[in-house]
Formats: C-alpha cells, sequence, structure tokens
C-alpha cells in the first residue's frame, strides 16, 4: 500500500474489472488505504485492498464509511447486464436503489470529501439521428425506456442531485467508452467472442473503445487530482464494425434488424451473448464522443487508441473465418492442370494498347497554350 493520506471505498469489487480497478487504486502513492465492498468476495487476489462484504442497497453503507472514515468513494457497482444479477428487477435495484442508498451515504458522512462514479458513453444513446460526435453537455435523442441506458440516466441525475446538495464534495463523473480487453467480460466482448457474428444488414457501425489498462489509469487520475466534472473517456480514433470482424478473422452474418434481434433473445436465453435494445442499437449505428475536456480538463491521456485497444483484445481469441477459403485452396492444388486450361488461365483478359506519346512536331492535347 502506498503512504498517501488518501482512505478510499471502492464498490463492485466482486467483479474481475473492479477488483483489477480497486488494486490499481491502491498502489497510487496519494492512496494510504483501500476498502472494496460487494455483497459476495472478488475471487482473484485483491492486494492490499481490504474487502468488506457489504450491500450498498443496504444503509449499512453508511457505517462502512463512518468506521473506515471514508472520505474518497468510488462508485463502479454499476452492473451492465441482468444475467449476472438474476434478472431485470435486481439489475435495476443494484444499479439505481444501490446508487441512491450510496449518495445518501455520502451526504451524511462529514468525512467524505470526493466522490469519483463510472458512467457510461451508453448514457447517449445510439440512433440515425446522433451528432458525429457527442460532447458532454449533449442529451440522446430519444430518453431510454428500458434496461441499462435508463439505469445509467438515472444514476447520473441522483448524481447531479448529491453534487447540488453536498456543494463541498468534489463529484468526477467519467463517461467511459465500451471497455475492452484480455480480461474483459461485457455485452460487447461476448459479441465479438461468437464463433460466427450477427450483423445487422445495410448498417456498419462506428466502434470507439477504451482499453481497461486506460480505465485503471483514468479512475487512478480521477481519484488522485481535485477535478470535478463531467468528462467522455474514450481512444482516440474509431474503428468500423465491419474492420473489427475481419481484423477478428471471424465469418460474419449479415441479418435484418428484426432477425438480430429475435437471434439476440436466443443466444441470451443460452447465455452466450446479452442482446439488449440498446445494444442492438449500438451496433447498427454506432456512437462517437468527443474527448477534449478529457485531455484539457481532466488532464488525461490513454495509452490505447481505438485500434490498438481491439488489436490486444483479439491477440487472444483464436479465429475462426477462413475456412471456406482453406478448403477450396486445398481442392485446388490437388486438381489435376492441364496445358490448355493453364495458358487460358494465365492470359490475360483484357489486352490494352499503350498510349502513344505524341511527336516533338505535334503538340500534345494537354500542353500549355502559347
Amino acid at each position: 500500500m502506498a503512504g498517501g493520506d488518501k482512505v478510499v471505498l471502492v464498490t463492485g469489487v466482486s467483479r474481475d474489472l473492479g477488483r483489477r480497478c480497486a488494486r490499481a487504486i491502491a498502489e497510487h502513492p496519494s492512496v494510504r488505504r483501500v476498502i472494496g465492498v460487494d455483497v459476495v468476495p472478488p475471487r482473484g487476489d485483491v492486494g492490499d485492498v481490504s474487502f468488506v462484504r457489504a450491500d450498498i442497497r443496504n444503509p449499512v453503507i453508511a457505517k462502512v464509511i463512518a468506521k473506515e472514515d471514508v472520505d474518497t468513494v468510488v462508485h463502479m457497482s454499476v452492473i451492465a447486464t441482468p444475467g449476472s444479477s438474476g434478472g431485470r428487477t435486481t439489475m435495476k435495484e443494484l444499479n439505481v436503489i444501490g446508487t441512491m442508498q450510496l449518495l445518501a451515504a455520502c451526504q451524511k458522512a462529514p468525512t467524505v470529501t470526493d466522490l469519483v462514479v463510472k458512467s457510461t458513453t451508453t448514457v447517449y444513446g445510439a440512433s440515425s439521428r446522433d451528432p458525429a460526435m457527442f460532447t458532454e453537455d449533449m442529451n440522446p435523442r430519444g430518453a431510454p425506456r428500458t434496461g441499462y441506458a435508463k439505469d445509467v440516466a438515472e444514476i447520473e441525475g441522483y448524481v447531479r442531485g448529491f453534487a447540488r446538495r453536498r456543494s463541498d464534495v468534489r463529484v468526477t463523473m467519467l463517461r467511459c467508452a465500451n471497455v475492452i480487453g484480455p480480461h474483459v467480460v461485457s455485452p460487447l466482448t461476448s459479441y465479438f467472442r461468437l464463433p460466427v457474428i450477427p450483423t445487422v444488414l445495410g448498417f456498419d457501425a462506428r466502434l470507439q473503445l477504451l482499453h481497461e489498462d486506460d480505465l485503471r489509469a483514468v479512475l487512478q487520475h480521477a481519484v488522485a487530482h481535485d477535478v470535478p466534472g463531467t468528462f467522455n473517456v474514450a481512444g482516440d480514433g474509431f474503428l468500423m464494425l465491419s474492420q473489427a470482424v475481419r481484423r477478428l478473422q471471424r465469418p460474419s452474418v449479415p441479418m435484418p434488424g428484426f432477425a438480430v434481434g429475435s437471434l439476440g433473445a436466443a443466444l441470451r436465453s443460452a447465455r452466450m451473448a446479452d442482446f439488449s435494445p440498446e445494444q442492438q442499437s449500438f451496433l447498427t449505428y454506432g456512437r462517437g464522443v468527443d474527448t477534449t475536456l478529457m485531455r484539457t480538463t481532466l488532464g488525461f491521456e490513454p495509452s490505447y487508441t481505438t485500434a490498438e485497444a481491439f488489436a490486444d483484445f483479439a491477440r487472444g481469441l483464436t479465429p475462426t473465418g477462413g475456412r471456406t477459403e482453406r478448403v477450396l485452396a486445398t481442392v485446388a492444388d490437388r486438381l489435376p492442370s492441364t496445358p490448355s486450361v493453364t495458358a487460358q488461365a494465365s492470359a490475360p483478359l483484357l489486352s490494352v494498347a499503350p498510349a502513344s506519346t505524341p511527336s516533338n512536331d505535334e503538340p500534345s492535347r494537354g500542353g500549355s497554350r502559347g
């Protein structure tokens, strides 16, 4: 544990990404102690993080904050899929009710001076009417009505209300792009791990990604630096969905939107991938966010571009595409060759005569006029 003076409470440490982020925060020189809370203990090594079994939906979280003299709270206990929580109702309780109880505990705790909330660019939605780039002061073209996007919108509303009531607390909200990396398990990474990837016919979504290492780095940065506000966080550049599929060397199946939705329901039932409405919209239209404030105000620069983050994720996946091409090449090699066929195959299909060069005594058409 570093020798700083901050006592940090991190929620959502039972998931692998939350556990790794808590460990990274504990390694920062400005941090003296990190307390990780969740309803179940983390499976991996937590390092110097002290784990406390607590449900943020319960007012007991206020006692944990008071007992440990917590001055900084990092809220990461917002889940994107209902599968891991037992259903949509439980997911809603963990996300919204849990956030309300946590903010109520922070409001009553005089020791709390800093609040860092990991949000997501999903709050902007994805539609055909979206701008090229969302800035932090923009709203989605249509308010989300269900699912994860609606939960995030409500959570951000509660956080803004908390900031008004406790103006003495520094509140930093990080709207992170879809996080990707070798250790990330999310709706998007589960989608890319499918052996055959369904896509929406006639659309090619723009993807903007954030590497898992950069997520840990930006949380460290937000804890250590007193910079309030809301910030989009994403790697440089974009990657089209078709490019991503080709780089994975996996076959894709273009399907009408309604068919992708039906297939998504079947994959969700089989726990192979999550195709929520916001996930399907994202894979149809994509999304882009402006990260100017991340650099100029927050003072953070990601180490990975979007393309580099995806390449690091793809490096650990086995290609499943190209089987048809390999079989056809093998068959072609075994076929007997005949001179006539070989000659015809090697002959050019179209002969183009070289263009004549104008002589010195005949001016060219493109020459300059006297």
